[in-house]
Order: structure tokens, then C-alpha cells, then sequence
């Protein structure tokens, strides 16, 4: 019997998820054999990526693990979340899983919640703390292949959206953006490199500014606008 330890992979599609994958299960110790990510059911995407969901079934298909979904509703509160999530991972540790990994690097505050939630599972986080340009050149001397499909437009414009994740990109990022977007800048979809099978196809749909409203700073009311995010929709291909 293996006694590597039975492991669940939160699965977010892009680049740090791709890279933290790639580094546990080329660790002897542990056992990966299921994907986990969480869904916006009204919209039929990934959540925070936008990312179309037969394009993350692909991508499952390609790496060869079976793939769970957290199924939320168009806009969740943080109680239904926790209350969602926490159903699913109870499900999981029926299925005698006490270990998971995550692609956080140095997030503090997102760590923290992310181990106080998972009472009785074991978190692995094999890109802490690691510098992210030394993460990012690692990521395209692999072979990893991602396209930016959600940009920040407080801090990025429009141009940055559905370019290719590689050294030109990461060259042209202004003063004070994280090389892997780690702030939250940007955000991936990763469809090649050593984890995957076969390259997953796609074509570049429409790019849209989605806004948000954000409080004032003398009261409650979401009445002033900030720049939002840039998404672009990407379009599965079959062969």
C-alpha cells in the first residue's frame, strides 16, 4: 500500500495553481487525486477568473484528476460561501482526505483563514514565501503556457488583457505590480506545460470593463465608481 498522503488540490486555473500543483505531485510524499474549485452556478464560470466552465473541465480532463465543484449561487455572501465550502470539504474528509494544497505565496491574512476554515485538514502551500519573479521565470522555463484573462484596471490597462503570460509580459508590468499578480492584478488560465497532456484549446472572445461601487469615505452608501476589471472571454475549441 502507497503511503504517500491522499491529497486534494484547490484548483483555480491559472499560473500559482499550476505551478504549486506541479511542484506536490513531484513531491514523493504526497498523493494528489482530486481537483477542487468553486463555481458561479448562475453565471456558469469559475469564480473571481470568469473562466467558462467546460474550459476548467478541460483542463481537469488534460492533467487526468477527477475535478469537484463548489457550486455557488450569482452572488454569494461570506456565510454562503463558508456554509457551500464547508459542505464540500465535509464531504471530502468523509472520503478520508485530511490534507489539501493551495497556490498562495505570501497572502498572510488569506493563509490564516484558509487553515482556520479547514479544521482537521492539513494545508500545503508549496510556494510560500518563494520570490515571485524567480516563480514566474521558473513557471515559462517549464513550459507552462497562460493567457491573462482578468486584469485590475486600477493598475492595469486594457492592453495587458489577453496577452500571453511570458517574459515580454512580465517586462512591460509597471513599478510596483507583483510578477505573478499576486495582489491581485491579474489572473490566468493556464492550457499547456508538464502537468497537462495535451494543450487546451481556445479562442479569445470579447473583452469587457466590468465597475464597481465602492463606499465613501465619510459613510456606507456605494455610490463612487472605481475602475473595475477587465475580463476577456475565452471559447473553448474542440479538435
Amino acid at each position: 500500500m502507497s503511503s504517500k498522503i491522499k491529497t486534494y488540490f484547490n484548483w483555480s486555473t491559472g499560473k500559482d495553481s499550476s505551478m504549486a500543483l506541479y511542484h506536490l505531485m513531484n513531491d514523493d510524499r504526497f498523493h494528489i487525486d482530486r481537483l477542487l474549485t468553486t463555481v458561479n452556478t448562475f453565471h456558469d464560470r469559475v469564480s473571481m477568473h470568469g473562466l467558462r466552465r467546460e474550459l476548467l473541465f478541460k483542463q481537469a480532463e488534460s492533467i487526468g484528476l477527477p475535478l469537484t465543484t463548489v457550486e455557488l449561487p450569482e452572488q454569494p455572501t461570506m456565510d454562503d460561501y463558508d456554509r457551500i465550502m464547508g459542505r464540500v470539504v465535509g464531504e471530502l474528509k468523509s472520503e478520508g482526505y485530511k490534507n489539501c494544497g493551495f497556490g498562495d505565496i505570501f497572502l498572510e491574512d488569506l493563509r490564516k483563514y484558509r487553515e482556520d476554515k479547514l479544521d482537521g485538514i492539513t494545508c500545503h502551500f508549496p510556494l510560500w514565501k518563494k520570490n515571485t519573479k524567480a516563480l514566474i521565470n521558473e513557471f515559462i522555463e517549464l513550459g507552462f503556457k497562460a493567457v491573462v484573462l482578468c486584469v485590475n484596471s486600477e493598475v492595469l490597462d486594457e492592453r495587458f488583457i489577453g496577452r500571453e503570460l511570458d517574459e515580454s509580459f512580465v517586462n512591460d508590468l509597471p513599478e510596483g505590480v507583483d510578477p505573478c499578480g499576486e495582489n491581485g492584478e491579474f489572473h490566468t488560465f493556464c492550457y499547456d506545460g508538464p502537468i497537462f497532456s495535451s494543450p487546451v484549446l481556445f479562442k479569445k472572445g470579447e473583452k469587457v470593463l466590468k465597475r464597481y461601487l465602492k463606499p465613501k469615505k465619510n459613510g456606507d452608501d456605494l455610490t463612487e465608481e472605481y475602475g473595475g476589471h477587465w475580463f476577456m472571454d475565452l471559447i473553448p475549441v474542440n479538435e
